[in-house]
């Protein structure tokens, strides 16, 4: 089969290369699926320069997330046949098939295509962790979504209008923007780059965001605790600016507010019981609809480093998809 190999850590992704390898064959437990959507992750670049705190050893196969067909099934396994639409989290994606357990596989939400499930587990989990999980965000409360053009910020974005919330949708980009004010309507929607403090304040009527989440960290963490609501919560959900924010505590005194670190698949490896139950709510969202994962481009194994630059250029609205099938 084919597959996307990191054969070696370096910059500009020269160890990054597409090329044959060994199909794998399902043991016992496990599953072997057609690759057919595969979604691309601040983390797979990452881990292209052993940047990531995940750091797998050399040769691996990148991606995290996929949706496909069941193509093979191992001993033991019930409840999946051979063509079963399938998606799930996993390890080694980027490549035309994967054997992952089927203890993480789940069927494909009907009303999503491949590629939106492909695109859907990471970034919703990560939103239902931070806000319904890390705190419990409220109806009526004002939500301040940093980053709300990535696939991260823009599942927050559509998972805090679900439960009610009052949401303002951040970016350094007017196109980005309108793109979600044109698709997702939120309350309100902010560019930062002449800074947000005093914007956000006047559409909070003064009060200022009762939530923030941040998966930008670096100056935008450094201003969002200057509009923070006296009590408010501050998501850190990841740092895309590059620089690690620090806190002034006495800033966090006066105000009252918390900060709170969110890491979805941590939280779900620590608390296994509660991860169960985080992944079968925001599938049982999918399942009902109430979800709209975005996907921005497809693009073939082979235009993999341009799909890459998509998120790398920060030019992506929403998920950005590589298709072995194409």
């Amino acid at each position: 089969m084919r597959a996307l190999v990191v054969e070696r850590l370096a910059a500009d992704y020269a160890g990054c290369v597409v090329k044959d390898v060994p199909a794998p064959d399902p043991g016992p437990g496990e599953v072997r699926v057609r690759v057919r959507a595969a979604a691309v992750n601040f983390p797979d670049l990452m881990q292209t320069r052993g940047e990531h705190q995940h750091k797998p050893p050399v040769p691996f196969i990148g991606g995290m997330e996929m949706a496909g067909e069941v193509d093979a099934i191992g001993e033991g396994v019930t409840g999946f046949a051979l063509g079963d639409a399938v998606c799930s989290g996993g390890r080694g994606v980027f490549a035309e098939y994967v054997v992952l357990p089927a203890a993480i596989l789940r069927h494909k939400p009907k009303g999503l295509s491949f590629s939106q499930a492909a695109g859907y587990p990471v970034a919703y989990l990560t939103a239902y962790v931070a806000l319904s999980r890390a705190i419990e965000a409220q109806a009526g409360e004002w939500v301040l979504v940093h980053g709300a053009s990535g696939g991260v910020g823009l599942a927050a974005v559509d998972y805090a209008q679900h439960l009610g919330c009052k949401v303002i949708a951040a970016s350094a980009s007017d196109a980005k923007l309108k793109i979600i004010a044109d698709e997702y309507a939120p309350d309100a929607v902010v560019n930062v780059s002449g800074g947000f403090r005093e914007r956000v304040k006047e559409i909070t009527g003064g009060r200022g965001a009762d939530v923030i989440y941040d998966p930008v960290g670096g100056d935008v963490f450094d201003e969002s605790i200057r509009c923070i609501a006296f009590g408010g919560r501050i998501l850190s959900i990841g740092f895309t600016s590059g620089r690690l924010p620090t806190l002034p505590v006495n800033i966090a005194l006066i105000k009252g507010f918390s900060v709170h670190g969110v890491r979805a698949g941590e939280y779900g490896r620590q608390f296994p019981e509660k991860g169960a139950e985080n992944n079968a709510a925001i599938w049982r969202l999918a399942e009902e609809g109430h979800m709209r994962p975005r996907v921005h481009a497809e693009f073939p194994l082979d235009g993999w480093r341009e799909a890459y630059e998509t998120l790398a250029q920060r030019s992506v609205v929403g998920k950005t998809i590589i298709r072995p099938d194409l």
